[in-house]
């Protein structure tokens, strides 16, 4: 979630930025507030599930979040978004940063410099929001590889080609044992704890917040588990965003469309595979499958919008969400938890299995319609989003 915009970067201390790449001197890209829109929304699709599952954050980790073992409706919402777009708001940080970086370039500030300091707060907001909110906050984890990838941006252009390409054979490595490790196991479904459906669906607030805090190694195992592949993607949306793929130019456009096709032709058939063949490939289909949908998804919303007359209320929604991102990201969660925990309306609970996916799917929409209108009003008046604004006066005060 960070600010593309470019000139949000303050100087500090070592190793200054030299070298910058393509796009606008000034203001914003278009196409960047679109897609960062679409993947906040999209993260939701596979989030929604999350709160609504027995056992909720726990569950995931006990089997409550498998696909269905069937196409259907639910099938569907799940299987377009499951990992892509989490995997496309990745690549979109690391073209937050590239940018950022270019704009300390175009001022002869030095490089990381106090990044630093960015990189801990968002660290502290993470942090705050596992805690307080969801167990899997993405945060957390963007903050330290975001540190990662900054100090790469100071390094030669070799170095940065070594790292990427040694952290996904690493995470490939990792995700194909770990699949092994699930496919020769005893096949037995695993079940969620009466414990954690009980918490979600009848305890407190501070209850929560305890039961995170005293699992938190556990319900911190994604960020680690894939850190390979998130310094991967973000050395990615390096390359994409310096390679021209969001500047309206025909180069861009010919990129996004190599986009769409890889991506979309070679990812969605590789993820219905592994959707297919059950939750022993869940980790194969998530980690190594879904990112190469998300860089079809990036072409695939590009070619739309370089090549169609979209409504201008819908980009219009898209971009309102994508400028006020975190904010957002932080706020759809929020309004899941009161309204699927105990704590809040106790949907999940409320609900049984022949509603199921309608409601699911029917929050999911009405959160989506909420974001959408709520960011729009927000930029009418304000330049920044409520967090957004929280975060840069913060910056501010310690720069």
């Amino acid at each position: 979630m960070a600010d593309t915009s470019s000139g949000t970067v303050p100087g500090a201390t070592s190793g200054t930025a030299s070298r910058t790449a393509p796009g606008p001197a000034s203001g914003r890209i278009p196409l960047l507030d679109v897609l960062r829109g679409a993947a906040i929304l999209g993260t939701l699709m596979t989030n929604v599930w999350i709160f609504a599952a027995p056992g909720s954050e726990w569950g995931v980790l006990q089997g409550g979040l498998d696909m269905p073992d069937r196409v259907n409706a639910e099938f569907v919402f799940r299987f377009l978004a499951d990992g892509k777009f989490l995997a496309l708001l990745t690549i979109l940080f690391g073209v937050g940063l590239a940018i950022q970086y270019d704009s300390a370039a175009r001022r002869g500030l030095p490089w990381p410099g106090s990044y630093r300091k960015r990189a801990a707060f968002l660290f502290l907001e993470g942090t705050v929001h596992f805690l307080l909110v969801f167990a899997w906050d993405v945060l957390m984890g963007y903050a330290v590889a975001a540190l990662l990838t900054a100090r790469l941006l100071a390094r030669s252009e070799r170095a940065r080609r070594i790292a990427l390409w040694t952290s996904i054979s690493l995470h490939l490595a990792l995700v194909g044992l770990a699949t092994l490790a699930l496919a020769g196991g005893s096949g037995e479904p695993a079940k969620v704890s009466d414990r954690a459906v009980e918490l979600y669906a009848h305890g407190s607030w501070a209850e929560q917040i305890a039961f995170r805090a005293q699992n938190a190694l556990a319900l911190r195992m994604e960020p680690v588990f894939s850190f390979g592949l998130l310094l991967f993607l973000f050395l990615l949306g390096v390359r994409l965003h310096r390679a021209g793929a969001f500047a309206d130019s025909p180069a861009g456009r010919r990129l996004r469309t190599r986009l769409a096709v890889f991506g979309l032709g070679i990812g969605l058939p590789l993820n219905l595979a592994t959707a297919l063949a059950g939750s022993d490939f869940f980790l194969l289909g998530r980690y190594a499958a879904a990112p190469l949908v998300a860089l079809g998804y990036i072409g695939l919303i590009g070619c739309v919008l370089d090549r169609a007359r979209v409504p201008a209320v819908f980009t219009g929604a898209l971009s309102s969400v994508g400028r006020t991102a975190l904010s957002c990201y932080v706020l759809q969660n929020l309004l899941c938890m009161l309204a699927c925990y105990g704590l809040g309306l106790g949907l999940a609970t409320r609900f049984g299995a022949d509603a199921r996916p309608w409601w699911v799917m029917g929050l999911w929409a009405a959160v989506c319609a909420v974001l959408a209108t709520g960011s729009w009003l927000w930029l009418r008046r304000f330049g920044r989003g409520p967090l957004e604004s929280v975060q840069h006066r913060a910056l501010r005060a310690f720069s």
